[in-house]
């Protein structure tokens, strides 16, 4: 049991797993992560994480794109994790390899956008089942996908989606 507890991030009011995956290319598809450039990158993106306290769970530096699954803090959006890992690391990347400015002279390392989806350890369909199954007793409110509720014969609805 107490391995299961260490997976949690803690608060004071809080008990957290957050975990994204992210996917981003470099601008023009061009393959410049390989060699000493692709170890730096590596090294800058574990860095930032640190940075930040998010924590590198698994990653992948591709030539031409890099693939990330970070663990992080309930406080930082993904947009926000993903403004951090592109800009920074564009911006160490460049200064510490200048041949790296002649070839992307607009001072942007990476393409426009990125790829992003959370992972957990329950599905949608667990959750779902979780919820509809709290209480036994009639007097509980339920929230239901179907558009009318049971046990209301007007079809009125309160439904919560």
């Amino acid at each position: 049991m107490a391995g299961s507890r260490e997976k949690y991030q803690r608060g004071a009011h809080t008990v957290v797993d957050l975990k994204y995956h992210f996917v981003w290319k470099t601008k023009y598809s061009y393959k410049i992560l390989s060699g000493d450039i692709g170890l730096r990158a590596r090294a800058v993106i574990r860095e930032i994480c640190a940075e930040h306290e998010m924590t590198v769970v698994k990653g992948n530096v591709r030539p031409d794109h890099i693939h990330v699954l970070v663990s992080a803090p309930s406080h930082l959006s993904p947009a926000k994790m993903a403004q951090f890992l592109k800009g920074k690391s564009s911006y160490r990347l460049q200064r510490d390899f200048p041949e790296l400015r002649k070839k992307y002279w607009g001072q942007q390392l990476w393409g426009r956008g990125y790829f992003c989806s959370t992972v957990g350890a329950v599905t949608e369909e667990m959750i779902k089942s979780y919820i509809e199954n709290q209480g036994e007793d009639d007097q509980v409110f339920q929230v239901w996908d179907e558009a009318k509720l049971p046990n209301e014969p007007d079809g009125s609805s309160s439904v919560l989606v």
